[in-house]
């Protein structure tokens, strides 16, 4: 009996090693925060697409490893696709002069010093697209996780200009279709259904733009059927973002954007002119010849650019409107940089609308595994079905690259067989306290049959 506090030392110390060694362990250091935005009201065929200054986000200097999103109602429950289309969410971080009033958004400033200083991505568009969040009716099921040991780092003091703060804007397009006379047309806002002839900066819209953004801007309605009616009510996006306070053993990561209705076109001549990527952010999709089976009909763009720094690819992610049927980015040499693929749902309940996009399939390549090269020219492509036409769509492609990494060790990292990658956190670290258990437990043995020896001998003396 003299022995027990040896076996409960020992079982003690074996727990905290396991402790230490655990990968999981570092799942306590995430926080999560769940904020609303602003209500946004709507009706029947009624649209908003407003921009929200200042809303909640965690403060600090942090990584951000995680943010989801969806619209809710009063109560707090999940919103159907087909109630109320979430066209695109965008969040984008700015800085913002101390005591003075900001009252309207430019997606084109860069930055100089004024009252309102956009902190872009880091590309590759030189105008629109400068958020670091945003996703659109493939919200719900599109993970954005960004794996152990990589970061978005925000919120860094040194990064922010003297007289400033860091803040966030949030953006919401969403378009009421209860009741709508053309359901899929009132989400791809072709222009007859909102019976629009002048865009939200009073230009006449052309004959041949027959749907998109410019018809269905804020406070916008699109057509609902005769004598429908249904009630105004107030919506919300729910977002949560899940992050971990800042430290040097975090790994930043780039967020970079690629448009396939990019126009920039590789200079000829090294002494030319910097060519401007003008990115167009939406596209027509002509419906195939009626002498081609449906089943065949795929409509492809393609788009060729130069990569502006290399690095490792981390996380990508595509997205598309419906009719989509997948992206995918291919280096100079044609290997697979990353895919994604759309997630149609098959019901009715908030997440898999039959018909909707509900998803876009995410790439997690090993760390270290897969790298663009600065420079390098690599290959962007959106396939849409063109069994019909399709208005308005877009193709984007949203990439965290992370500064190049030594090359990776098979060691510390595997794939589970659903294909996702699993990095073994600290995996050196973890062999190297097993095998100080091992030498542990081994000690512990050796001192507890000594001490049993010398234990039966004072028990027979006392006997």
């Amino acid at each position: 009996m003299l022995g027990c506090p040896n076996y409960q030392l020992l079982s003690l110390v074996l727990i905290l090693l396991l402790t230490t060694v655990d990968p999981s362990s570092q799942e306590s250091r995430v926080k999560s925060a769940v904020f609303l935005s602003p209500a946004f009201v709507l009706e029947p065929g009624s649209v908003s697409n407003k921009f929200y200054y200042n809303i909640s986000f965690p403060k600090g200097h942090i990584a951000i490893k995680n943010f989801d999103a969806e619209v809710v109602d009063e109560g707090g429950n999940p919103v159907p696709l087909y109630e109320t289309y979430l066209h695109h969410w965008i969040v984008v971080r700015y800085y913002h002069r101390k005591g003075v009033e900001v009252t309207k958004f430019h997606d084109d400033l860069g930055f100089h010093q004024s009252d309102f200083i956009v902190k872009r991505n880091s590309g590759i568009c030189d105008r629109g697209l400068p958020q670091y969040f945003g996703l659109g009716s493939e919200t719900r099921k599109t993970i954005t996780y960004v794996p152990d040991p990589y970061g978005i780092e925000i919120g860094n003091p040194v990064e922010v200009p003297p007289g400033y703060e860091e803040k966030w804007l949030l953006n919401i397009h969403a378009i009421d279709t209860r009741g709508a006379e053309d359901r899929l047309g009132c989400t791809e806002c072709r222009c007859d259904l909102y019976n629009v002839t002048k865009d939200e900066h009073d230009r006449v819209i052309e004959p041949d733009y027959i749907g998109g953004l410019r018809c269905c801007y804020d406070e916008t309605r699109c057509r609902v059927k005769d004598g429908f009616q249904g009630s105004k009510r107030s919506l919300y996006l729910k977002y949560t973002v899940k992050y971990i306070d800042w430290d040097p053993a975090i790994v930043p990561v780039k967020i970079y954007i690629l448009d396939i209705t990019d126009t920039w076109k590789k200079p000829e001549k090294s002494t030319a002119a910097v060519a401007r990527h003008h990115c167009q952010i939406e596209y027509l999709v002509e419906s195939c010849s009626s002498a081609v089976a449906n089943v065949d009909c795929t409509h492809t763009k393609k788009i060729i650019v130069t990569f502006p720094s290399g690095g490792d690819v981390i996380y990508g992610v595509a997205h598309q409107h419906t009719g989509g049927i997948g992206m995918a980015l291919h280096g100079e040499d044609g290997r697979v940089i990353c895919s994604s693929l759309p997630i149609y749902g098959e019901g009715k309940e908030p997440g898999n609308e039959a018909g909707y996009i509900v998803g876009m399939s995410s790439c997690y390549p090993r760390p270290g595994s897969i790298k663009i090269s600065e420079g390098e020219t690599v290959t962007l492509l959106s396939n849409y079905s063109n069994a019909q036409r399709h208005t308005g769509v877009m193709g984007l492609f949203y990439l965290l690259v992370a500064e190049p990494s030594p090359k990776p060790n098979s060691i510390l990292h595997s794939t589970d067989e659903t294909g996702e990658i699993v990095i073994l956190q600290n995996a050196i670290g973890a062999l190297a306290a097993v095998f100080g258990i091992a030498l542990l437990v081994g000690a512990a043995v050796i001192y507890q049959r000594r001490n049993q020896r010398d234990q039966e001998g004072y028990e027979s003396i006392l006997m």
